[in-house]
């Protein structure tokens, strides 16, 4: 009780000495207060340390702690989102990796954004190395602690797309890793960007999950970084590699996969060429089923293709032995085929000399007629010394006969 009559007297005579007597009559008078310096928990540490003691000097330096602390305040750390810094990996931290990029504190990348291609199970020690120089991505602003966020992963993302378009445009063939399978088709691993495979467009297979892991040779249909799609096809890349090795007169073994009125259409080796009726055999063919069936394999001779379109013309009654075989046994013309296909060229060849033949014996009496007609015209010296060079058909001969040579 005491006390507190004390404290009651102290804040009294408090207000009354703020207040000043003058002819005027009572005055306020301001009271000033000295306000303690707060220390930080650093220097209170301090104050307390009872340890050693290391006496800071600047003394043979061309600097001095001013000086540099000074330099330190005026440095511009021109750190914002979106720029490419290089930086070194330092320490794995929290599933992530501590990165020293030079700026006040050091960044942090996380496992996801540690690279593009990422296989099960891999950690952060798989994908980066420390004491390792990597080029960043910063990815976010400073939080309170002044740290950032950085990726290696958005890097080789926008490089992959580079270098995809780039593929595109010279249609490239490569190859790629089937990783996964749905029921439109299979989904391929492209640059670490993923592509998917239609199901129309896998040549002699289906997909299914024994695809995963298969290595496919590819080209691309569609390249849309925009809307991020990648799509891409086997059977093209397959037909025109397959295009760039058949010619004329080539053997080729396929299976029938449809019958139509006008024909049949074949797969080979990826590619679809048709057998039109009239091309299946000498004989007349009054119902198609009664000479192929869907899947039966079959031997025909390359008579015509499109290697733009990857379309081929087949044939096969260039391989009957006698007319009618196709009809009567499509067996046996199929065991005798390149046997048939070698006496069909010779054959070919025989007619395309006597073509040739015929054509010069044409040319050779044409300029024997238009000679004599000249002879017979009562031509002069003059003109009967230039004969040589006035026949009209003279370069035109020696130049069939260049051809025909």
């Amino acid at each position: 009780m005491k006390i507190s009559q004390n404290l009651a007297l102290l804040a009294f005579v408090g207000t009354v000495s703020a207040f000043t007597i003058s002819p005027n009559g009572p005055q306020r008078t301001s009271l000033k207060l000295n306000a303690v310096e707060q220390l930080t928990k650093f220097d209170r540490k301090k104050q307390t340390y009872k340890g050693p003691r290391v006496e800071a000097t600047d003394e043979g330096l061309d600097f001095s702690y001013a000086d540099f602390a000074q330099a330190v305040a005026e440095t511009d750390y021109a750190f914002n989102k979106f720029d490419i810094v290089s930086g070194l990996c330092v320490e794995y931290d929290k599933g992530g990796c501590i990165v020293d990029i030079g700026a006040k504190a050091s960044a942090y990348l996380p496992e996801a954004e540690a690279a593009l291609i990422q296989n099960q199970g891999d950690s952060i020690q798989d994908l980066v190395a420390l004491d390792t120089k990597f080029d960043f991505q910063i990815i976010s602003d400073e939080d309170e602690n002044g740290q950032l966020l950085v990726s290696i992963r958005r890097i080789q993302y926008r490089n992959a797309w580079e270098t995809v378009t780039s593929m595109q445009e010279s249609d490239d063939t490569f190859e790629a890793n089937v990783v996964a399978v749905n029921r439109g088709g299979a989904i391929c691993l492209v640059e670490g960007l993923r592509a998917f495979l239609p199901g129309s467009h896998l040549s002699g297979m289906m997909a299914t999950e024994d695809m995963i892991g298969t290595r496919l040779p590819l080209k691309f249909l569609e390249v849309n970084q925009e809307a991020g799609k990648l799509v891409v096809s086997n059977r093209k890349a397959l037909v025109e590699q397959q295009m760039s090795d058949l010619s004329r007169g080539d053997i080729v073994q396929g299976m029938v996969k449809a019958l139509k009125p006008y024909g049949a259409f074949v797969e080979v080796g990826g590619m679809s060429g048709l057998l039109h009726i009239s091309q299946i055999s000498y004989d007349r063919i009054d119902d198609l089923e009664k000479v192929l069936q869907p899947g039966m394999q079959v031997k025909c001779m390359i008579i015509d293709h499109d290697k733009v379109n990857g379309r081929i013309a087949l044939s096969t009654k260039t391989l009957e032995p006698e007319p009618g075989d196709m009809l009567k046994d499509p067996d046996a013309v199929f065991e005798k085929a390149e046997e048939t296909a070698q006496k069909y060229h010779e054959r070919m060849e025989a007619e395309r000399k006597a073509r040739e033949e015929a054509a010069r014996d044409i040319v050779l009496g044409l300029g024997d007629s238009l000679e004599e007609l000249g002879v017979n015209g009562g031509s002069s010296d003059e003109d009967s010394a230039d004969g040589a060079s006035a026949d009209p058909l003279a370069d035109v001969s020696d130049s069939l006969d260049s051809l025909l040579s």
